[in-house]
């Protein structure tokens, strides 16, 4: 076997290891980017997010959303914790209290 045989033989090799390993590098990036993980350039610096200031904003965003889903939870509580009282009580307690409210 000459060398151009071997070259021929084995190109469509390379070819289809060279693009496996492209698309397995395009998924990664693409699940990266999908989950909302930082990207990272050539040398490991972050390309995106790509200021410290973003990630800032969207932590402060986050940290109010979660202080309003903390207070509507707690009313939610309360609101339970009455509804269970009046289905739990006795009707004629119920009745009494209904009457001293009028």
């Amino acid at each position: 076997m000459d060398g151009a045989t071997l070259i021929m033989r084995l190109l469509p090799v390379i070819a289809l290891i060279t693009t496996i390993g492209v698309a397995g590098w395009v998924f990664t990036t693409w699940l990266r980017i999908r989950h909302g993980y930082p990207l990272d350039g050539a040398w490991g610096q972050a390309i995106y997010p790509q200021k410290d200031q973003e990630a800032a904003e969207r932590i402060k965003l986050l940290t109010s959303e979660n202080a309003q889903l903390r207070a509507e939870l707690g009313s939610v509580k309360d609101r339970l914790e009455t509804i269970e009282r009046i289905v739990t009580d006795q009707p004629s307690k119920l009745a009494r209290e209904i009457e001293q409210l009028q």
